[in-house]
């Protein structure tokens, strides 16, 4: 075999055994780490460029991914929580077998306020960014929130 080819497939394998070991949920959070990292990184570039980078601000920022990460943590916890209230408690079954809604969901919205947020940064570094794109993210996260308050009838207690 050429050299490409067995790199190919050695990737290929890592790949596959990461995914049957954690799962596409396992992928969301790899995604989201990254967009977390990228959103730090790109944050620092753009207030270095225009002389604001400060080691309080960056302190802050760690503050403020350290926060989501508890967050997404509590997600994970109301899932399992859930599973275990449907599996072992005489409550109505789901039609479906639950595996975790609220954690994807909470990843998703993180992952499109964090991508908005490297927009922002690149914008900020003098990047051209298409209009459509900070309009897409942002219809994203208003698509996620809608979901999330229909899933909790929150809307319609704010509504009504």
């Amino acid at each position: 075999m050429e050299q490409a080819t067995q790199i190919k497939l050695g990737i290929a394998a890592f790949v596959g055994a990461l995914t049957g070991l954690w799962g596409w949920m396992g992928w969301l959070i790899l995604g989201w780490i990254g967009c977390m990292v990228l959103d730090y990184i790109s944050g620092t570039m753009a207030a270095a460029k225009q002389g604001q980078w400060a080691s309080a601000k960056a302190r802050e920022g760690i503050w403020h991914k350290a926060g989501m990460v508890i967050v997404v943590v509590v997600a994970a916890g109301a899932d399992l929580l859930i599973s275990a209230v449907l599996a072992y408690l005489p409550v109505k079954a789901l039609p479906v077998d639950y595996s975790g809604l609220v954690c994807p969901v909470v990843l998703c919205w993180y992952i499109v306020t964090e991508l908005g947020s490297v927009a922002e940064n690149a914008a900020s570094m003098g990047a051209p960014v298409p209009s459509w794109l900070t309009k897409l993210l942002a219809m994203g996260e208003s698509a996620i929130d809608k979901a999330g308050e229909e899933i909790t009838g929150s809307r319609n207690e704010e509504e009504g």
